[in-house]
């Protein structure tokens, strides 16, 4: 199996069915977002059952890379939109971690901190909703052994104000080896911390070797989240990905939409502001376009010839698929265009 997650959207790799996603105009564009309750995946050998569309928080409280290094009022009303319009939609799988927002970071407020009140004051209004929680341990040099793991998810845990994670992955590898980490993640399962646990960013060598240290405890190593798009496929050529299927673990891909560049909202004479501006030029967004178009040109034979950009997304996530042969998108969106309900899937 395999999942592919974004900042602003991740997505679930599996080997079901793809649901087809048809172009549609903004007046059926919210419908067209429901998710329902049975059109879950679980993730690798785990029992963890998530929706095929997750939201990613990076961006939330974070003043280094997103919201052209401002977080105000107005900034955190439109991530609590974001919560809530996602929830509305069946949407109700989260991926956050510890650094993201944080001091470490040069964040305003921690993601942590802001998902844990949005579910929060969800329940309090609608008791019976469920959130899958998603976070990640920070491997930092300092940081040693398996204790470092359990104190820093329960640290993430007190953030998140809820009584256990639903799923926990080490967010790099660490400079000084793994194997602490590993049996951190282990140990976690075994006290009832977390349902599920996962990797980022680990090399096909890397995830093996946990997979097996996991496997000895009898305990499923459920995820991998890389960087996977149809401009970065490097999964594909590094074994990461064919290991994933053999393994039966979920490819979690963050960055199925480039950030936005395949969204088409941006262009050589609009191109993104901030740290992405230095990624994604006027030069690359010129040789970006034919992708583009063709893009479009696909999501036309599935539907109505897209009329606004928001429909893009949509066409470019249902391309994505088909285009990589896997079955379930989560990304994270961005936070203002919620109110034009648009799914943005960006890290």
């Amino acid at each position: 199996m395999a999942m592919n997650v974004s900042i602003a959207c991740f997505s679930v790799f599996s080997y079901k069915k793809v649901n087809r996603i048809r172009a549609v105009s903004s007046k059926d564009f919210a419908a067209a977002l429901k998710t329902e309750e049975g059109d879950k995946v679980k993730l690798g050998g785990s029992e963890l059952k998530v929706t095929r569309l997750g939201i990613g928080a990076w961006s939330w409280g974070d003043t280094s890379y997103w919201n052209n290094f401002e977080w105000d009022d107005r900034k955190m009303k439109a991530a609590k939109a974001a919560f809530d319009a996602s929830v509305d939609r069946g949407i109700t799988f989260f991926d956050t971690a510890e650094v993201y927002g944080s001091r470490l970071s040069f964040g305003a407020i921690n993601s942590e901190t802001l998902l844990g009140r949005f579910i929060k004051e969800r329940k309090e209004n609608n008791p019976g909703v469920e959130v899958a929680v998603a976070t990640k341990f920070a491997a930092l040099p300092w940081r040693f052994g398996r204790q470092s793991v359990l104190n820093a998810l329960k640290d993430s845990i007190c953030r998140l104000g809820i009584s256990s994670v639903d799923l926990y992955q080490l967010h790099w590898p660490g400079v000084w080896g793994n194997e602490g980490y590993i049996d951190g993640l282990g140990d976690a399962v075994e006290q009832g911390l977390v349902k599920a646990v996962g990797v980022s960013n680990y090399s096909e060598r890397r995830l093996r070797d946990a997979y097996e240290r996991l496997k000895k405890r009898g305990i499923p190593l459920a995820s991998n989240q890389v960087n996977y798009s149809l401009i970065y496929r490097v999964p594909e050529q590094n074994g990461v990905k064919a290991a994933c299927d053999e393994l039966g673990i979920t490819l979690i891909a963050y960055s199925p939409i480039a950030q936005g560049a395949l969204t088409g909202k941006y262009t050589p004479e609009n191109p993104p502001t901030g740290p992405r501006a230095k990624i994604y030029t006027p030069e690359f967004l010129t040789k970006l376009q034919p992708l583009l178009n063709r893009i479009k040109g696909i999501g036309e034979n599935y539907g109505k010839t897209p009329t606004q950009s928001t429909i893009t997304s949509r066409v470019v996530t249902y391309t994505s698929w088909r285009v990589l042969k896997t079955g379930v998108p989560v990304g994270k969106f961005w936070p203002k265009l919620v109110k034009k309900l648009t799914q943005k899937f960006l890290l």
